[in-house]
């Protein structure tokens, strides 16, 4: 019996060294140790991603939404704009019809001095250039198809009115027997200007007499006393000189023998030079 107790002694150890040996395995398992990947699952922590999500926080855009207020800018701007509209409009006649705004610029080409140019004219009626172009046209037809003594007429790159060469005998009629009414001391003055100084602008006329003579050229023009002749090759203005009947009137052959005043008018140059 006692062989049979070492016997199986042995084997006992051999199962208990089986047993030790495979305990290192259980105990190297660090790896469930080591499983630091449930640990670092700081990947839950560090969530900061969460947290860190200042976008969300940084997202004051919604906060700073004075896009908003901004857009309220542009609407009271608005009102502004329309004021204006309203402030231009207020007894401004209505234009849309064509008939009416024929009036207009009639109304317009009848205190001009000079010939207005569509621009200007487009200008003073708020209207495109391209319809006061046509209707200026349309207008002019009609003068011309009535045979009104008003005739419409584009000179250079502008328009006016002049009286119709048919009733040229009449006017004149009018202006040499009809008005005998003595010139006031401005248009003499004006008419002694331009007779020593001719061919003059009216700009230069102006400057010698130091105030406005577009009235006073316009009578004198009427009068037949001075006319147009050509244009200033510096400024582009009317040029104006004295006419046969200015002479005849003074009772004079020539400007020759026009008295020796002159010199007691200044030199036009140097009041340019002046201004």
């Amino acid at each position: 019996m006692a062989d049979n107790d070492q016997t199986e002694t042995p084997a006992v150890v051999d199962e208990v060294a089986v047993d030790g040996d495979a305990t290192p395995v259980d105990q190297e398992a660090p790896v469930d140790q080591e499983a630091p990947v449930d640990q670092a699952a700081p990947v839950d922590q560090d969530v900061p991603v969460g947290e860190e999500a200042p976008v969300g926080q940084e997202a004051p855009v919604g906060d700073e939404a004075p896009v908003d207020h901004d857009v309220a800018v542009d609407d009271e701007a608005a009102p502004e704009a329309d004021a204006d509209l309203v402030q231009t409009g207020s007894g401004f006649p209505d234009l849309t019809e064509d008939a009416e705004f024929e009036s207009a610029l009639e109304a317009v080409l009848l205190v001009v001095d000079s010939p207005a140019e569509e621009e200007l004219l487009a200008t003073a009626t708020d209207q495109p250039v391209r319809r006061v172009r046509e209707t200026l046209r349309r207008i002019a037809a009609r003068y011309t198809e009535q045979g009104s003594g008003i005739d419409l007429r584009r000179v250079g790159e502008g328009w006016r009115f002049f009286t119709r060469d048919r009733y040229a005998p009449v006017v004149e009629k009018l202006l040499l027997d009809g008005q005998r009414a003595k010139l006031t001391r401005a248009a003499l003055e004006t008419l002694a200007v331009i007779a020593y100084r001719q061919p003059v602008t009216r700009s230069r006329v102006a400057a010698v007499r130091g105030v406005n003579v577009d009235g006073v050229i316009r009578t004198l023009v009427v009068r037949g006393l001075i006319e147009e002749t050509g244009t200033d090759p510096e400024t582009g203005g009317i040029l104006y000189r004295t006419t046969e009947l200015f002479l005849e009137r003074l009772g004079l052959s020539s400007l020759e023998d026009l008295p020796p005043i002159a010199p007691l008018l200044p030199e036009v140059d140097a009041i340019d030079d002046v201004n």
